[in-house]
């Protein structure tokens, strides 16, 4: 096989698993939360065994989420620095959007919106974390005021709506970027892939230092 034939590995086995467990205990997350959000979820509840065992899960759940994202942080906050190049290719979205990548700047292993992405969820899984201790009943509310436990809660479930939204656009743009799935799952991709989506990267993991043929110049 020849090297332009040759996949490149994106993401090892220790960081799918990673990736896989958070995605899992997000998804249980935010269904017993769900469940106690509003009487008109509350059917969730029966997938954790009724409304007293979803309210004793949950919060269990939740900082398993927070344990395991941190992991993620761990391996890729390095990566998740925005440059100048993500913000010129920010002001080009437009063009990456309609899959005319001519005049966008190369980027490395992650674009502009997955790195806002990365930093939204982990701004959103500190305050999760924060505001669930405070209305945690069984263990920690009773430390904490009316006020205090009022404020928690309306910010829990603002910092969980926006989480829900921000991985459902997560989600859809893994499906619109083809081939991104297939690296979280199985952990290559294609060279023509890495150089088309994320050439900086593909240049820094391959050695290849070919002019690119997305110009970062304005115009």
């Amino acid at each position: 096989m020849s090297d332009e034939n040759k996949p490149i590995l994106r993401y090892n086995a220790n960081e799918r698993t990673n990736h896989w467990i958070v995605a899992i205990l997000f998804i249980l997350a935010a269904l017993s939360g769900l469940a106690l959000f509003h009487p008109a979820l509350f059917w969730f509840s029966h997938l954790f065994g009724g409304g007293p065992w979803t309210r004793i899960l949950h919060p269990f759940i939740g900082v398993a989420m927070f344990v395991f994202f941190l992991g993620l942080v761990i391996r890729f906050w390095r990566a998740n620095f925005i440059s100048a190049n993500d913000r010129l290719w920010l002001r080009r979205i437009d063009r990456v959007m309609l899959n005319k990548e001519e005049g966008v700047p190369p980027i490395g292993k992650y674009n502009a919106g997955q790195k806002l992405l990365f930093w939204t969820l982990l701004l959103c899984m500190l305050v999760l974390l924060a505001t669930g201790v405070v209305i945690w009943r069984a263990y920690f509310s009773e430390y904490f005021g009316i006020t205090s436990i009022r404020l928690a809660t309306l910010l829990h479930a603002l910092a969980a709506f926006v989480l829900i939204l921000s991985i459902i656009v997560h989600i859809y743009a893994g499906i619109w970027i083809k081939g991104s799935i297939g690296a979280m799952l199985h952990g290559w991709v294609s060279r023509a892939w890495a150089r088309k989506h994320h050439q900086l990267w593909y240049r820094d993991v391959t050695g290849d230092k070919a002019p690119t043929d997305h110009q970062g110049k304005e115009g």
